[in-house]
C-alpha cells in the first residue's frame, strides 16, 4: 500500500456480510468464512524508547497487534507496561523508532504532522478518562465541535448531533453545560463526540476510571451497542476488571511486550 493514500472508508459502507464474532466482534466469524478483512488498525513490529537523561527507556519492544472493524480491544498492563504508548502511536501522536502502524491498510508511520492532523479529524475519536469536553460550550456543541473542524454543512451538522445525542439518551440536555451534568452523562457526551463524525478508530484511555459501578455499566453498554452498530473499533487502555469482562478482546502488555494470557492473568495485571 501505498504512504500516500490515505482513503479511508467510512464505518457505514463496510461490507454488513461481515458479522459480528462471539460477543460481536467480526474476528471468528471472518477467520470460519475463510473472508480476509484488512484491519482497521495493525502495528507490526512495533519498537519506542524514551530518553529520560541519561537512561534510555524502551516502552514497546516488537508489538504485533491488528483490530478489526467493529471490534472492542482492551489493552491492560501495570503502570508502565506502554499501554499509553501504543494509543500514542496508534492515534498518531507519536512515531514509533521501528515498525510500521497502518490504518485500514496504508502505512501511516512516516507521514508528515499535517497528514496525521487531518487524519486525527476525520477517521480518529478519542475518549478520555477526565471527558476533556469545552466547559463553556453546551452539549450539543461539543459533540458538533469535531464536525466544525471538517467544514460540513451546518444543516448536517446539526442532524448528525441531534440523532447522536438521541442514541445516547441525552437529547433533552443538548442545551446544557458540562457542569450541568453527572459524570456518567459527560462520558456519554465525550462518547457522542467521538463517533458524531463516523470514525474508523475510536481510542479510549481509562474512560471508566472515574465513574461508579452503575454508570460505567451504563457507558460500556453504550460504547459497545455504538460500536457494533457504526462498525468503529474501539481500542482501550485499562485498568478496570469491569471492562475488560465486556471486551471481545483482551491484550496484557507487561515491559513493553504482548505477553502469553496462559502464562499470566490479565485481569490481576489490570487491578496492579
Amino acid at each position: 500500500m501505498s504512504t500516500t493514500d490515505l482513503s479511508f472508508t467510512s464505518p457505514s459502507a463496510r461490507p454488513p456480510e461481515a458479522g459480528l464474532g462471539p460477543r460481536g466482534g467480526p474476528s471468528a466469524v471472518l477467520r470460519g468464512r475463510g473472508v480476509v478483512m484488512t484491519p482497521v488498525l495493525e502495528l507490526r513490529g512495533v519498537h519506542k524508547t524514551y530518553r529520560l537523561g541519561e537512561h534510555v527507556v524502551p516502552a514497546l519492544r516488537g508489538v504485533d497487534l491488528a483490530l478489526q472493524a467493529g471490534e472492542m480491544l482492551a489493552l491492560t498492563g501495570p503502570s508502565g507496561s506502554g499501554k499509553s504508548t501504543l494509543l500514542n502511536l496508534a492515534g498518531l501522536i507519536d512515531r514509533p523508532d521501528a515498525g510500521e502502524v497502518r490504518l485500514r491498510g496504508d502505512v501511516v508511520t512516516g507521514i508528515g504532522e499535517t497528514q496525521a492532523t487531518l487524519i486525527r479529524r476525520d477517521a480518529i475519536g478519542f475518549v478520555f478518562q477526565t471527558f476533556n469536553l469545552v466547559p463553556v460550550m453546551t452539549v450539543a456543541d461539543n459533540v458538533d465541535y469535531p464536525l466544525f473542524l471538517t467544514g460540513r454543512p451546518v444543516a448536517e451538522r446539526r442532524e448528525r448531533v441531534a440523532q447522536m445525542l438521541q442514541a445516547v439518551g441525552l437529547a433533552e440536555h443538548a442545551k446544557h453545560r458540562p457542569d450541568a451534568l453527572s459524570g456518567g452523562q459527560r462520558q456519554r457526551v465525550a462518547i457522542a463526540r467521538a463517533l458524531v463524525k463516523r470514525p474508523t478508530l475510536v481510542i479510549a484511555d481509562e474512560p471508566t476510571a472515574s465513574l461508579d459501578s452503575h454508570t460505567a455499566d451504563q457507558v460500556l453498554d453504550l460504547m459497545r451497542e455504538q460500536g457494533h452498530a457504526q462498525g468503529v473499533a474501539f481500542l482501550i487502555a485499562t485498568h478496570d476488571a469491569r471492562l475488560l469482562r465486556r471486551c471481545d478482546r483482551v491484550i496484557a502488555l507487561l515491559d513493553g511486550q504482548i505477553i502469553d494470557p496462559q502464562k499470566e492473568s490479565s485481569n490481576e495485571l489490570a487491578m496492579a
